[in-house]
């Protein structure tokens, strides 16, 4: 792959639009359709070379025999999903930072202890370059209702029996399926 330029085609709010051009090694020329929090792309370097847009919190109660899923509804999927807490990186935030921010913001609890920071990977590698930190964790105290008002959340505690029955049933976001179903096997 022979990288040619970067088009921004949308600018909003939360998410931007591009076509990266770039040519195949058989020397076709291809446009790549994709989105980015970055409003300013315009390099392979920027592309690529780039921190972390959120957090995903991966918590255990203090007996780590519960996980903490949030139920929520997601438009793009016309439905309830079952996703671990998340959100972006605020400017100016370390990742532990959000990770404590969101948690509240989401589910009422508070971040106990940080046990392990998974580094960087992608949220939708076939469309996006955005990153997320995985920050593993206990959470504890009361739940409490989301303090958005654009994010319908309902916030509690699986056992591993439970989670094996939801992810028979119920829609999860891919990373929270994948995490869920071996963290069950256990």
């Amino acid at each position: 792959m022979k990288f040619k330029k970067i088009e921004k085609k949308l600018e909003s709010k939360y998410i931007n639009r591009y076509d990266v051009i770039y040519e195949t090694i058989d020397g076709k020329e291809k446009r790549y359709e994709m989105i980015s929090r970055d409003k300013e792309l315009d390099s392979f370097d920027k592309l690529h070379n780039r921190p972390a847009d959120a957090v995903v919190l991966i918590m255990h109660d203090e007996s780590g025999e519960k996980i903490l899923l949030n139920k929520e509804f997601r438009l793009a999927a016309g439905e309830n999903v079952f996703n671990f807490p998340a959100g972006l990186i605020d400017s100016g935030e370390k990742p532990e930072q959000s990770a404590k921010r969101e948690l509240k913001e989401e589910t009422g609890l508070d971040l106990k202890i940080i046990t392990e920071v998974i580094p960087e990977s992608y949220s939708a590698i076939g469309f996006s370059n955005e990153k997320n930190v995985c920050i593993v964790g206990v959470a504890t105290g009361e739940f409490a209702p989301s303090t958005s008002t654009v994010e319908e959340i309902e916030a509690g505690w699986y056992t591993r029996e439970q989670v094996r029955e939801l992810l028979k049933t119920e829609p999860f976001a891919a990373r929270s399926q994948a995490y869920c179903y071996m963290w069950a096997k256990e």
